[in-house]
């Protein structure tokens, strides 16, 4: 399945978020790449495929889910590199060890840290070296940059800026020379698989 864009459904009720979830499978060929709780007592969907295809399982999901939706995005044209940070991919120690320069991005909505991701990788030149949001982190997301350091900034302020928008900014930061070991401690098991779930 194209996977070419992503969207996103965050429900206050758990039951309407299954509703909205059945609803929007029917309406067209997406990829569920996430149905689950998130802290704190939410529900979120997360599905990919074809711009039309999402957009249109997205309407009809977000008429569904009503007055229940807390937040939501549709991102046509997603950043490749997305989808693997999404299913846990991160750099090789190899690559870990010979970092100029890593951005941190720390959002309070999930939605908000998707969006800021692809907007920092689709305007400086940076490659991603880890995505996590929902699993353990209350609601909250971050993902994180490198390159070089006049690059990672860029980003840095790109992404803080989409989150600032939303209201959603937590706090960025810019670390230049890591210790070889520094993403091994900053990322940690990926809550999602793409591949993963219904199809």
């Amino acid at each position: 399945m194209t996977l070419d864009a992503l969207a996103l459904l965050e429900l206050s009720s758990i039951a309407r978020g299954y509703r909205a979830l059945d609803a929007l499978v029917k309406e067209a060929p997406v990829r569920v790449i996430e149905a689950n709780l998130i802290e704190p007592g939410r529900f979120l969907i997360l599905t990919g495929g074809a711009v039309a295809d999402v957009e249109a399982s997205h309407r009809v999901g977000r008429a569904v889910a009503g007055e229940d939706v807390l937040d939501e995005l549709v991102l046509p044209f997603a950043h490749a590199a997305l989808w693997a940070g999404l299913g846990g991919q991160t750099i090789g120690r190899d690559q870990a060890e010979k970092l100029d320069t890593v951005g941190i991005v720390e959002g309070a909505c999930i939605a908000g840290v998707l969006e800021a991701c692809d907007r920092a990788l689709k305007d400086a030149d940076v490659a991603l070296a880890g995505l996590r949001v929902a699993i353990a982190l209350g609601g909250k997301g971050f993902f994180v940059v490198h390159g070089t350091q006049d690059a990672v900034e860029a980003a840095v302020a790109t992404g803080a800026g989409v989150l600032s928008r939303r209201q959603k900014r937590v706090r960025e930061e810019v670390v230049a020379r890591p210790h070889p070991e520094f993403l091994t401690w900053l990322l940690r098991e990926a809550p999602f698989r793409v591949g993963g779930g219904a199809r």
